[in-house]
């Protein structure tokens, strides 16, 4: 486990202690003795609410463009850097899908510099540092910890990482190996199946949201085009820098602009992204899978994070399913009914264009039709009737308690920031979260699950057995026949 993590998790649990200590101390300090205190029902404790007020990193941009937030914490004799970069699977060619992820894999298993990877992993080992690279969807992203008194040495290791990766043939030749064995074996997970033919249903099996790697594809990537890819979006100019830890602020900025101040800046000619087809109709789809249980994926579009009802949204979803053993979905379909062990819902509110509302659910094959005929029947009253009082204030509660928790360390909350800023929203969005969540209404969710949800025009696919489904699929709509490949 990473020296950061273990960090972390003493300081949550500390976090967690002291938020409950004081939350419950006027229950105690109202109780005369303990047989008093033990009678209290907990369902009738009251708490107060949590307030926190964050620190504030300073925002400094380098001359060459690239952006630095620096937020200092001498507690522990460790610092950490996170940056995040523009770039993403969104921008790879079509039919090499796969090739932004492997990008970044190989900067840092494929050597870097004047190292090897293999020597890489031993020095970092030899000091207990940790540098990763990932890249995923819209963004890329790559992280340092290291002990203090290794910072120096550590960070001339990240910086090749960046700039001068090698892109090793054999780390490439492996990585391959490893996506087309991923490729054959992805259709033996049913859930696996559900998740990726519902999006590729949801935005088009083409568009950059839904189009998933084929064997061909991954093939056809070479060296050459992990170094065109690095060469294309890697620039300090479209790089954000967080840098928390036991530093002093002139001393760091002096380093990073010793570090970074040669790097060049650069333009970078970002490919169009087709934008998403809003246009939401009913699709009913099946995969025939021999499996005892149903696998569901039902929903349909919804917004972008910077949607004025993405707060009443966030609220709708945890009431509906998000909400655990309280939600809508588990309290009915799980435990009512009997019908799923696994069930719920998830806002998947979008980036830079629409995201989804999903609701899922795992089922006996003879449930099938049951399941979906309720889960729908749920969005459907949610869009009917207001929530009641009680259901708003536990969900309020959830999201404002929780909310301290953004900003459990130096690292979570520069990283908050970073990614506000990168996806263009206001810098005091999860204040504004929580200023809009308190005077949310009853009403204020109905309008909004008015105007989102949409259970007449449900994008449904199922994973299972149709000789077992007690009712056909066909009861909901035309059903589109979806055929697995391996090798593709």
């Amino acid at each position: 486990m990473k020296v950061r993590h273990i960090c972390f998790l003493l300081r949550f649990t500390i976090l967690l202690v002291s938020i409950a200590l004081c939350a419950v101390a006027p229950t105690f300090a109202n109780a005369q003795n303990l047989s008093e205190l033990l009678s209290i029902d907990p369902r009738e404790m009251k708490f107060e609410p949590v307030e926190f007020t964050p620190p504030t990193p300073e925002r400094i941009t380098l001359e060459n463009g690239m952006i630095v937030y620096l937020l200092p914490d001498h507690e522990l004799p460790l610092i950490s850097i996170d940056a995040v970069v523009k770039t993403g699977a969104i921008y790879e060619p079509a039919n090499k899908v796969g090739l932004a992820g492997m990008t970044g894999s190989i900067m840092r298993t494929g050597g870097a510099g004047n190292r090897t990877g293999n020597e890489i992993d031993e020095a970092l080992e030899f000091i207990a540092a940790n540098i990763g690279v990932h890249v995923g969807s819209d963004s890329g992203s790559a992280s340092l910890d290291v002990l203090k008194k290794d910072f120096d040495f550590a960070l001339k290791i990240f910086v090749d990482v960046l700039r001068t990766p090698q892109f090793a043939q054999d780390k490439l030749d492996l990585a391959k190996k490893r996506a087309l064995e991923n490729i054959r074996r992805r259709n033996d997970r049913p859930s696996g199946i559900a998740s990726r033919e519902f999006y590729k249903v949801l935005y088009g099996e083409n568009h950059p949201y839904g189009r998933v790697s084929t064997a061909k594809g991954i093939s056809s990537i070479t060296r050459e085009d992990l170094q065109a890819f690095h060469k294309t979006y890697f620039h300090p100019n479209s790089m954000m820098l967080g840098v928390t830890g036991d530093f002093e602020r002139e001393e760091m900025l002096a380093t990073l602009r010793n570090t970074f101040g040669n790097w060049s800046k650069s333009d970078v000619d970002f490919p169009s992204v087709p934008p998403v087809n809003p246009d939401i109709k009913r699709s009913v789809n099946h995969v025939e899978k021999d499996v005892t249980q149903t696998h569901l994926r039902i929903g349909h579009l919804s917004i972008r994070q910077n949607h004025s009802d993405y707060f009443a949204l966030a609220l709708l979803d945890d009431i509906l399913g998000a909400g655990g053993f309280s939600s809508r979905l588990f309290q009915d379909v799980r435990t009512r009914q009997g019908l799923a062990y696994s069930v719920g819902s998830t806002l998947r509110a979008g980036n830079f264009d629409l995201g989804s509302i999903l609701l899922y659910a795992q089922t006996k094959s003879e449930t099938t039709h049951q399941a979906i005929a309720s889960m729908t029947a749920h969005l459907k009253r949610m869009r009917e009737m207001p929530v009641t009082s009680e259901e708003l204030t536990r969900a309020k509660d959830a999201f404002l308690n929780s909310f301290v928790f953004s900003f459990a360390n130096a690292g979570a909350i520069v990283s908050r920031l970073m990614s506000l800023e990168y996806y263009g929203l206001p810098s005091d969005f999860l204040e504004r979260y929580r200023a809009n969540v308190v005077k949310l209404t009853e009403d204020d969710l109905l309008k909004a699950a008015q105007t989102h949800y949409h259970p007449d025009n449900l994008t449904i696919m199922a994973v299972g057995q149709a000789r077992a489904f007690e009712k056909p699929l066909s009861t909901f709509g035309p059903i589109r026949t979806i055929s697995l490949n391996n090798e593709e």
